[in-house]
């Protein structure tokens, strides 16, 4: 009798990496590298882009997701880009120029962990 399949490593990255980008707040970010650390994963910012270029998980907040210095990574004026900007301002999300202002993409957990508590 043949036992439960096992999920490959790149199964389980995948799994993990999807999981931390749902857990993205609306009307929040995370940069690629963020995305990876949350996920255990520190330094596959590029596995986390390649994951999310596929498209293929239906529901999933990709939008939510940008490059390290809160800029869009599609080029300006392509359908991505424009769905990405337009999605972030339905979620309150400020975009200017292709970058949100006002929230940093890609907090660390030192910065969540030891930062001074909002005002």
């Amino acid at each position: 009798m043949p036992g439960k399949p096992t999920k490959t490593p790149a199964e389980t990255q995948r799994r993990l990496i999807l999981a931390a980008v749902r857990a993205v707040p609306r009307g929040q970010v995370a940069g690629y590298g963020e995305i990876a650390r949350r996920a255990g994963l520190p330094g596959r910012a590029r596995l986390v882009a390649r994951i999310l270029s596929a498209g293929d998980e239906p529901g999933l907040p990709w939008h939510r997701v940008l490059r390290s210095d809160g800029r869009v990574a599609f080029p300006p004026g392509s359908e991505g880009f424009d769905e990405q900007v337009q999605r972030l301002r339905a979620e309150g999300v400020v975009v200017e120029g292709g970058r949100v202002r006002g929230q940093r993409a890609a907090a660390t957990l030192d910065e969540m962990l030891w930062a001074p508590p909002p005002r």
